[in-house]
């Protein structure tokens, strides 16, 4: 018996968001369409209007970029061994000074339209992105000049800005290696992306982009020859997609989905803790949560585990800022845990009593991009409901919700309270860190404090990886978790689904899939 997607709608709305309906038989309904050339990906985020890499910090749009850019290192990022590199576009890479790294390239590389890769682009990628005004220069550790040695040699060189090259050794496998002759011309920039990566950029229809292998691939033309990328906002639609066989792939499962999926003989499932952690950050430069006894009660009327309840197989419990695959993860002690009378202790000390004279507050959060959102959201504005917080929860589908996230230009962004994940494909734990809690970008929340940020300039500066580690756990992580500026309530698990047919691929823990030496049966 097929699945059709009204039997299969009304089945999640009979059973609750989230599951799969099954048939008289006790099997799930599909019909896959194979040709082994073409893999159609159900993504469960858009991306923007630019491609150029530096223009923003979209997560979704980073997962596209991984089909398209090569990097000059790799970190796969594993629980194991979370500081592995691995050569990309560089094969080799030593300190030469405190503020000096230095890179050998690989030869031989091609960029989609011909361009030869060379130290030239390492330089004009590194400089422009890392300028201040760029969007997505908070991913940097600063501004950093290029010194071209040769045309396969280049040495990252941050001197004359005040910090350590150190803090490139783990960056240089996240940022997209782009051409000279592009940067050169941002407007081409942003209409077409042109990498070294697996698959070129063919078009964009609609909600739907297409990917051709690139057969000048340095590591091999993949066997896979198109890529669809289709845009698909609701869960349900796009587990009902691949059980249909209009897709292959899909992320982002509900874990309902995750758990029934798994017992199917034709489909593939796989779990993997992310480097992501799902925060809910506070507006801190406006009321009431400019004021961190107001922040703390917040945090203090949550109960996390309930929340990890909810959420399942999609998330493991986490008393840290970032992810345990990241470099300085701790179990922080101090972490401020679930403790209503502490709650009202501050409400009280706030001037605000059983949360008498708190405005109306805004929590606003996403739909069909994360799992659980909805449901954990209504149970947090419940908990801080019943500690005298006036909350209101707003859901919105996800290219909604993205443009509620940022800061706008006074400042300040929309609401009071935003539900987000920040995800990043290096082990460097500055690239969650400053963005989010240095004062001169704290993208969301907004936050100016300047003992964190003497903190996150100390950490950076240590002339040791041993002695950041002891910075960032016993200083860092813990000054963050006492200010709240955001409160990390999990680290994410991806829960993803294919087609058994689907052989080869390589989920990284950011979100990026590797299908370089995929197959399609």
């Amino acid at each position: 018996m097929k699945t059709t997607r009204r039997m299969f709608l009304a089945g999640a709305t009979a059973l609750g968001a989230g599951s799969l309906i099954i048939g008289p038989t006790g099997k799930l309904g599909r019909a896959f369409a194979q040709d082994g050339k073409t893999l159609s990906f159900a993504a469960a985020g858009t991306v923007t209007s630019s491609w150029d890499p530096s223009s923003h910090t979209v997560a979704p749009q980073i997962t596209a970029e991984g089909f398209l850019f090569g990097h000059l290192t790799k970190c796969p990022m594993t629980p194991e061994n979370p500081g592995e590199i691995l050569p990309d576009l560089a094969v080799e890479w030593k300190v030469i000074d405190p503020f000096t790294l230095e890179y050998k390239l690989r030869q031989g590389v091609t960029f989609h339209d011909g361009k030869e890769f060379k130290a030239e682009d390492v330089k004009a990628t590194y400089e422009y992105a890392s300028q201040p005004s760029r969007p997505a220069s908070a991913w940097y550790p600063g501004q950093v000049e290029v010194e071209i040695v040769d045309d396969y040699t280049v040495r990252l060189k941050t001197e004359k800005f005040g910090y350590p090259a150190l803090n490139f050794w783990y960056v240089s496998a996240f940022l997209p290696i782009l051409s000279a002759k592009d940067v050169a011309n941002p407007d081409v920039l942003k209409q077409r992306p042109n990498g070294t990566g697996a698959f070129r950029y063919e078009a964009t229809k609609g909600d739907q982009i297409i990917f051709k292998a690139f057969d000048k691939f340095h590591e091999g033309k993949p066997q896979i020859e198109t890529v669809l990328w289709n845009y698909v906002p609701d869960a349900n639609t796009r587990v009902l997609g691949l059980l249909n066989g209009q897709y292959h792939l899909t992320e982002r499962l509900e874990p309902e989905q995750y758990a029934s999926l798994s017992k199917e003989a034709n489909i593939t499932t796989q779990r993997g803790l992310s480097s992501e952690n799902k925060y809910l950050h506070f507006r801190c430069n406006k009321p009431p949560f400019d004021d961190v006894r107001v922040r703390l009660a917040a945090v203090h009327a949550i109960d996390r585990e309930q929340v990890l309840a909810v959420v399942g197989d999609a998330g493991q419990a986490s008393n840290c800022h970032i992810s345990p695959v990241k470099f300085g993860y701790t179990d922080v002690a101090t972490y401020p845990k679930f403790d209503p009378e502490l709650s009202q202790k501050l409400l009280a000390e706030a001037g605000f009593p059983k949360g008498q004279g708190l405005p109306e507050i805004e929590y606003i959060t996403s739909v069909g991009f994360y799992p659980k959102t909805r449901e954990y959201g209504e149970l947090i504005t419940a908990m801080l409901q019943e500690q005298g917080f006036p909350v209101k929860l707003t859901t919105l589908e996800p290219a909604a919700w993205e443009e509620q996230l940022y800061r706008r230009a006074d400042g300040q962004g929309p609401g009071h309270i935003v539900d987000v994940g920040w995800i990043t494909g290096s082990p460097e734990p500055d690239l969650v860190l400053r963005p989010n809690y240095l004062s001169k970008f704290a993208l969301i929340n907004g936050i100016s404090d300047p003992e964190i940020d003497a903190s996150l300039d100390k950490e950076r500066n240590a002339a040791s990886t041993d002695e950041r580690l002891n910075i960032l756990q016993t200083e860092t992580l813990p000054l963050i978790a006492a200010k709240v500026p955001s409160v990390s309530l999990f680290s994410s698990v991806f829960l993803r689904a294919m087609s058994k047919n689907l052989q080869g691929v390589y989920f990284y823990p950011n979100g990026p899939i590797d299908l370089s030496k995929a197959t399609l049966a």
